[in-house]
């Protein structure tokens, strides 16, 4: 069973949505009880990175949340400021993020942007794959996804790079550290790519 993990924030009925059509089992979750069972964890986001860390803390689930991921691995999938939240710091706020994975989020640097680009990077882009199969499986060819932020996640080691964009500057798409993953686009609002990535994700 595949658990949303609903702290307030995020399109957590667009997820469940897509699972119904696919046929997979999904579950709401507002309480660590509600997260008894599950298989893999999706964590959402939208908003600013400090709230979103609020919101979550005052949820009651990030102890249980940890404990699943860190110490029984299950898979969790973090999405736009959800995959941010994965990092250890944001230039957008001033609280610490989870620290799964070693990075820092950073906001685009405008001056260097191309004539007419501007913030946030809102819509349809094209993904390049660094790994294939797997979270992108079916995915190696003409990916494109729906994105809406104006920060990005910086690996400091690139291995845990799985996917790229650009928006002036190549930026991580797609990463993952062991049963940890992260996507910055929506899959939720990317159609059918998307709807294969958390098929995919679904699989893991």
């Amino acid at each position: 069973m595949i658990a949303v993990i609903d702290y307030g924030l995020g399109n957590v009925l667009a997820f469940k949505n897509v699972f119904n059509r696919l046929n997979i089992q999904v579950a709401v979750a507002k309480s660590p009880e509600d997260l008894a069972g599950a298989t893999q964890l999706i964590l959402p986001g939208v908003g600013s990175f400090d709230h979103a860390m609020k919101q979550f803390d005052g949820s009651g689930m990030r102890e249980e949340v940890e404990h699943l991921v860190l110490q029984c691995e299950i898979p969790i999938l973090g999405v736009c400021v959800g995959m941010q939240m994965l990092a250890k710091s944001s230039e957008e706020g001033k609280l610490s993020g989870l620290g799964w994975i070693d990075a820092e989020v950073k906001r685009f640097d405008t001056p260097r942007m191309r004539q007419g680009m501007q913030l946030p990077h809102m819509g349809w882009n094209d993904v390049t794959l660094v790994v294939g199969g797997g979270l992108f499986r079916g995915l190696e060819d003409g990916a494109r996804f729906y994105f809406l932020h104006s920060y990005y996640f910086a690996c400091h080691d690139l291995k845990d790079v799985l996917a790229t964009s650009d928006y002036g500057a190549e930026f991580s798409a797609g990463v993952r550290r062991n049963n940890i993953y992260g996507v910055q686009f929506h899959p939720e609002k990317s159609h059918h790519f998307g709807s294969q990535l958390l098929k995919n994700f679904s699989d893991l």
